[in-house]
């Protein structure tokens, strides 16, 4: 099963999402900006049948942290929108279409460990 889904019609993330509570995976879609074409990630754990416990968050903090860096650090700072993590969902608006693969994969991994 795939780790995320990205730029897809609603009916398709229907399917995905039902597609991860089936498989009690946490659900990850990512949506392009059409301003930006940057992305906005979101994660929800309900369909894994878990919560984001403190630790994991501190990790997915630690993610939205370097990903922020990162833009700062090659001057993108307008890329970068805002992020919200709670024990249940998390998201991060602002990531380049070259790091969107990594940075979706590495958050499904820290929310499925």
């Amino acid at each position: 099963m795939k780790k995320f889904l990205a730029d897809s019609k609603m009916f398709e993330f229907d399917k995905f999402y039902r597609e991860c509570q089936k498989n009690k995976q946490p659900f990850v879609k990512a949506k392009k900006n059409p301003v930006d074409d940057n992305y906005l990630i979101q994660i929800d754990v309900a369909t894994s049948y878990k919560k984001i416990h403190l630790k994991t968050q501190k990790k997915i903090r630690l993610l939205f942290e370097n990903e922020t860096t990162f833009l700062k650090g090659n001057k993108l700072e307008s890329v970068f929108k805002g992020s919200n993590i709670n024990e249940e969902t998390a998201w991060f608006d602002g990531v380049l279409p070259k790091r969107l693969d990594l940075f979706c994969e590495t958050l499904f991994d820290l929310c499925n460990e």
